[in-house]
C-alpha cells in the first residue's frame, strides 16, 4: 500500500518549521499569496521541496489574507475561477513543476459542498490549462463534480483535524476542531488511509513537527511506503 503525506507550506514567516517538516512529507501544498505567504516564502518552500524530493503542489485560497483563507468570500464562480488561475500561475513561475492543485481553508470546504464553488476551482485550473491532479475531501461531491469534468482526482483525509458525522470537517471555532496527540493522529491518520490517497497535516497545527514524525514513522511501521501526491493510484469512481 501506498499513500501520499501532504502539509500545507509557504504560509508561516518562521523557517524552522518547514525545514523540520519537510524531510517527512511526500508533498507541499505551497501557498500562492491570496490567503498567505509571498513570492520570497513560494522561492523558500519550493526550494526546500526540491531538496528533499517532495512534490509541489499549489494551494490556493479565498484572497483574505486578514482571516487567512478561513471565511466564505461571496464571491461567483467566474470570480473564483479568475482568482485560483491567477495564484496558481504565481507558484506556476517559480516551480513550473506544480503536479497538483489543493484549495485552501474556506474555499475547500465551501467547494465540499457548493457545486458551484467547485466548478469555480476547475474553471480556474483549466484556464491556466496544464493537466493536474485536484484534490479534495474523501467522500465529497466536489471529487465527482471535478472527476465529471475530466480531472484526475485524489481523496485527501486529515490526520490531525476531527471529524463530523457528515464527514465534514469540525470548525476551528470549537475547541477540539484539531488533533494535537501525535499517537492520536497516527490512529487517524492509518484509520482514514483506506479511504484516502493522501492524508494532510497543517504546518500551522501546534506541535506540527512532532504530529508529523510520528504519522510518518506510524505508516512506516505499517508497512505503507510514502509517494508524492502525483505517483498515488488514483481513486475509485465512486
Amino acid at each position: 500500500m501506498t499513500i501520499d503525506l501532504n502539509c500545507d507550506m509557504g504560509e508561516l514567516a518562521d523557517p524552522s518549521i518547514e525545514e523540520a517538516i519537510m524531510p517527512h512529507i511526500t508533498s507541499a501544498n505551497v501557498a500562492c499569496g491570496a490567503h498567505a505567504g509571498d513570492p520570497d516564502m513560494m522561492r523558500r518552500t519550493v526550494e526546500l521541496a526540491r531538496r528533499y524530493g517532495v512534490g509541489i503542489g499549489a494551494h490556493p485560497g479565498y484572497p483574505d489574507r486578514a482571516n487567512f483563507g478561513r471565511l466564505e468570500l461571496p464571491m461567483t464562480a467566474d470570480e473564483i475561477a479568475q482568482t485560483v488561475c491567477g495564484q496558481i500561475q504565481v507558484l506556476a513561475a517559480i516551480a513550473p513543476e506544480l503536479s497538483y492543485v489543493k484549495p485552501h481553508g474556506a474555499l475547500y470546504n465551501v467547494a465540499a459542498r457548493n457545486p458551484a464553488v467547485a466548478e469555480g476551482i476547475a474553471r480556474g485550473v483549466r484556464r491556466w490549462g496544464r493537466d493536474v491532479v485536484l484534490v479534495g475531501l474523501a467522500g465529497s461531491q466536489m471529487l465527482d463534480l471535478w472527476r465529471a469534468l475530466g480531472f484526475r482526482v485524489a481523496a485527501e483525509a486529515f490526520a490531525d483535524r476531527r471529524y463530523e458525522p457528515d464527514g465534514s470537517l469540525r470548525a476551528r471555532k470549537f475547541p477540539d476542531a484539531l488533533i494535537l496527540d501525535p499517537a492520536a493522529a497516527v490512529e487517524q491518520a492509518l484509520r482514514l488511509s483506506s479511504h484516502a490517497q493522501t492524508i494532510c497535516i497543517h504546518s500551522d497545527t501546534p506541535g506540527a513537527v512532532r504530529i508529523v514524525q510520528a504519522v510518518a514513522a506510524g505508516f512506516r511501521a505499517a508497512g505503507v511506503t510514502l509517494k508524492p501526491l502525483a505517483a498515488a493510484p488514483a481513486p475509485p469512481a465512486s
